[in-house]
């Protein structure tokens, strides 16, 4: 059967029914009243790591690389509502385990050559190759021949085939409750391979895409420049010329910039320490958006490290975090956490209670694992604020029960960088890194993070912490793609985290709401400025309104 991408999805439903769903006119993101041209200036305090999709997942680079690349599907502006994307059309099998897609024609990179099949399937390819250290290559596991690309044994994925120039058929080893959301995510974006070659190690500092923006000029501490992509292939896109992303600025400065109209947006949103000043003044709170965000905040423990490999020790710990007074550093913007998924994601699991706060319970549980005296180790945290303040706040709890934590405060990309190595950060607070959800199911906060398929160099598997019993049972879960079946599925992965849980290799700390600001000549939906996909911004839609 043959979908015109048109439609609203809702992947598993999509997958198991195989009925087709209301059309949606291609540009229902759009503004009507969307001016074209101007541009505008976003603020961040440390530079960006790379632009290659294979490789970027940070707060920071994932709404840069959405609109500098493009894959099969995608999602309609400020939702998780799949939508059209390099595919125009596609056939599902009835055993939902074969996707033939059907390319658009006529979509041109920005170097001028124009897409076909063979470059899905060199990007696919790319991004399961071990040798590319993709943090999300995981996320590909269902493809037929993925085990054989991650071990080494294959250098093209198997289940990857280019039928002709503009359809390329994907089968499945297994059905995919998530496989079409896959399909949208940043790791899954087409790249032409001449430059790959070209740029080699470098690629993610000469990006190229399909997207509604390029790469125009990136100097290193300073800015990075992006050009409106004349040749895009969705019609009206962009609005904004240029977009200039100012790195190297202090959070505060950056408010205060934006205050004085030379900033548009900052990115690395409202400084605690000025947040109720913001929401006190009105002129300043009409420029704040807020937004729910499927989040959640936690502290990493090394289980190849010692003593975290032991399980009483990583229990220990999630005895003696006092949760609630790391919300209040953060202004009340968040709730305290229990386990791995935030309240609104199917799956989680309401009656579950977790660790309770008790500092002598949790001494006890040391001395029982032979540390009656605790022990000496390291904290990593990203060194933007309110991080290294959470970062105290954890160390002084670590004290309370014997544990002397010493804080390694670094830029972004060196605490993602420790956490990809095996034996290198001991703890790692999440804050400004930690996980949203890329779409909304509960596979999410699983494979990448907490499953064995992260557990790798580069990944983002930051406790290291590899269950193969639950990695078989989450891939249970996502085989059961009947929509009548879904009580079924979340019921599996609600026992997955619950079990993790009792392993213990996180301490989930809180799940917090967005907030952030826009100046005064923004246009646009705040969906686009809180959008739970481009996350944090959906540069391709927003505009300025004062474009003559």
């Amino acid at each position: 059967m043959k979908y015109l991408l048109k439609s609203s999805v809702a992947g598993a439903a999509l997958i198991a029914s195989l009925l087709a769903v209301p059309a949606l006119a291609q540009d229902a993101g759009m503004d009507p009243n969307a001016k074209n041209g101007g541009g505008i200036v976003v603020t961040y305090k440390d530079d960006v790591a790379t632009l290659d999709p294979a490789i970027g997942y940070d707060w920071q680079n994932w709404s840069m690389i959405k609109s500098l690349f493009d894959g099969l599907m995608d999602y309609e502006p400020g939702t998780t509502t799949l939508r059209p994307g390099l595919a125009e059309s596609y056939d599902i099998s009835d055993d939902g385990k074969t996707f033939t897609f059907h390319l658009r024609k006529g979509v041109k990179f920005h170097n001028g050559r124009e897409m076909t099949a063979d470059d899905v399937k060199y990007s696919l390819d790319r991004v399961t190759n071990p040798e590319t250290q993709s943090p999300g290559a995981g996320f590909f596991g269902s493809i037929k021949g993925y085990d054989a690309m991650a071990d080494g044994s294959a250098k093209s994925l198997e289940g990857v085939t280019v039928v002709d120039p503009s359809t390329v058929k994907i089968e499945l080893s297994r059905p995919d409750a998530t496989f079409l959301h896959v399909m949208a995510l940043n790791f899954a974006s087409v790249v032409p391979q001449e430059a790959v070659d070209e740029a080699g190690a470098d690629f993610g500092k000469k990006p190229v895409g399909t997207g509604a923006f390029k790469l125009a000029d990136w100097t290193l501490g300073q800015k990075l420049v992006f050009e409106r992509n004349p040749d895009y292939w969705r019609e009206g896109l962009p609005h904004l010329d240029t977009i200039t992303f100012e790195v190297g600025q202090e959070p505060i400065v950056a408010l205060l910039r934006l205050q004085n109209g030379e900033v548009d947006v900052p990115g690395d949103g409202i400084p605690p320490a000025k947040f109720q000043e913001v929401m006190s003044d009105p002129e300043q709170k009409a420029r704040v958006v807020e937004g729910g965000q499927l989040h959640t905040g936690y502290i990493t423990m090394n289980v190849e490290m010692e003593p975290f490999d032991k399980k009483e020790v990583r229990q220990a710990v999630n005895m003696a975090i006092n949760k609630d007074r790391i919300v209040q550093i953060i202004n009340n913007r968040a709730v305290p956490a229990n386990q791995p998924l935030p309240p609104s994601m199917p799956g989680y699991s309401k009656d579950y209670e977790g660790y309770a706060f008790d500092q002598a319970k949790a001494k006890e549980m040391l001395a029982e694992a032979g540390l009656p005296d605790g022990f000496e180790t390291e904290l990593y945290v990203m060194n933007t604020d309110p991080n290294p303040r959470i970062a105290q706040a954890i160390q002084q709890d670590l004290a309370s029960i014997g544990i002397k934590a010493s804080i390694q405060s670094l830029a972004q990309a060196n605490v993602i960088a420790a956490g990809g190595e095996k034996d290198q950060a001991p703890m790692i607070w999440s804050g400004g890194m930690a996980w949203i959800a890329d779409f909304p199911d509960p596979s999410n906060f699983y494979g990448p993070i907490l499953g064995c398929a992260g557990a790798v160099q580069g990944g983002w598997n930051w406790s290291w912490y590899c269950n193969e019993d639950l990695d078989a049972k989450a891939t249970e879960a996502d085989s059961i793609v009947d929509p009548d079946k879904a009580d079924e599925r979340y019921k599996l992965w609600s026992e997955v985290y619950e079990a993790v849980m009792e392993d213990a290799p996180w301490v989930p700390v809180f799940n917090e709401q967005r907030f952030t600001m826009k100046s005064a000549r923004m246009g646009g939906a705040d969906a686009l400025y809180v959008d739970p996909v481009s996350i944090p911004i959906n540069y391709d839609y927003v505009y300025v309104t004062d474009v003559q």
